[in-house]
């Protein structure tokens, strides 16, 4: 993932910030989900139109999915339930997005709706997809981290089409979708691909250690 590094740096930078400001009275679920109700406000913006607006307020939503990990971490006030919320409403937030887009290219029309509109719903169940492969493969006890665009990768190109979509015109978003509906369900399938050769991996081995006993001579007492 191409952002990854820059995602480390930019959490480490978010958690000296909240240490640095100390208490803050807010708590990480409250970030979270005013991070939430943002997200909300941009696909509010998105369905009727005002791209550039819906892509500044999705900045400052994103900037919030960074700052309540960080304050959770900063306060020590890491919990399971946090963590399971902000995932929660992650999905709530994608699914937010994609139904504004789909809601603009309706009413916007022209002769490349339809298509549009299958790329948006294309690009909402990979999106999806590439989450729950991750969180499915994790809890099986398998490591999932691959992938071209996890949701850093979506949130930046997003919003990079939003915003340059009222610069340089509507075919910029209509890039970006076309390209979110590719390129997730690749990373769902390269996932899926990084778990089958964990899965077949440890198949083998056992597959090996079981020939070996079955061929070891049998022990006299």
């Amino acid at each position: 993932m191409f952002t990854t590094r820059f995602e480390a740096w930019v959490r480490r930078r978010a958690e000296a910030l909240m240490s640095a400001l100390g208490r803050v009275p807010l708590t990480p679920n409250q970030v979270t989900v005013v991070g939430l109700v943002l997200t909300f406000v941009a696909a509010t913006l998105v369905a009727y139109g005002h791209l550039r607006w819906a892509g500044l307020v999705l900045i400052v939503a994103g900037t919030c999915d960074i700052l309540d990990g960080a304050l959770a971490r900063s306060t020590h006030t890491s919990y399971p339930y946090g963590a399971f919320l902000d995932s929660t409403l992650d999905r709530y937030s994608e699914g937010a997005i994609y139904i504004g887009l789909a809601a603009y290219f309706v009413s916007a029309g022209g002769p490349y709706q339809r298509w549009l509109v299958l790329a948006t719903f294309a690009a909402l169940a990979g999106s999806f997809l590439v989450s729950y492969v991750r969180a499915r493969a994790q809890s099986l006890g398998f490591t999932c981290e691959s992938g071209l665009f996890a949701r850093p990768e979506r949130l930046v190109v997003t919003v990079i089409g939003l915003v340059f979509s009222g610069v340089l015109g509507g075919w910029v978003l209509y890039l970006v979708v076309f390209l979110l509906a590719v390129l997730t369900n690749l990373t769902a399938l390269q996932r899926i691909r990084e778990v089958w050769l964990q899965g077949r991996a440890q198949r083998l081995a056992i597959e090996r250690e079981t020939k070996a006993r079955r061929s070891a001579p049998p022990q006299t007492p």
